[in-house]
């Protein structure tokens, strides 16, 4: 499975983005995928991550009521909208997919990783 992040980029603490994980070269619809993100001189870290079918989600407790995981099997791509975006969400976000279908919060429940997408929020 190849992963494709995108969407994001420089914003005011206040503002909005929404990334964009595409996937390619297998389905991911039977498995968990997840944002993560990793700042520098911190390890990396589950932000969001999302069940197989949408059964469920996950969202670490710094980001609970500001960002929103989906997921679009059919267009076999994550998205995460991020709202009232605060300098201390300023990272590098990584989406993953996992090795099962649910929701797993260590790296090493992930076997396929994106490139990696830079958000910095200005304050």
């Amino acid at each position: 499975v190849q992963l494709q992040a995108s969407g994001g980029g420089l914003v005011q603490a206040g503002g909005s983005l929404r990334l964009s994980c595409a996937a390619s070269g297998r389905t991911a619809g039977d498995y968990a995928m997840g944002w993560f993100r990793q700042a520098p001189g911190k390890e990396r870290e589950l932000v969001a991550g999302i069940a197989w079918a949408s059964a469920n989600t996950y969202y670490a407790d710094s980001v609970k009521g500001r960002f929103t995981v989906s997921r679009d099997n059919a267009k076999n791509t994550l998205y995460l909208r991020m709202n009232s975006l605060k300098p201390e969400d300023t990272a590098v976000y990584y989406c993953a997919v996992g090795r099962t279908g649910w929701v797993g919060r260590a790296v090493s429940e992930y076997d396929y990783w994106g490139q990696g997408t830079l958000v910095t929020v200005s304050s």
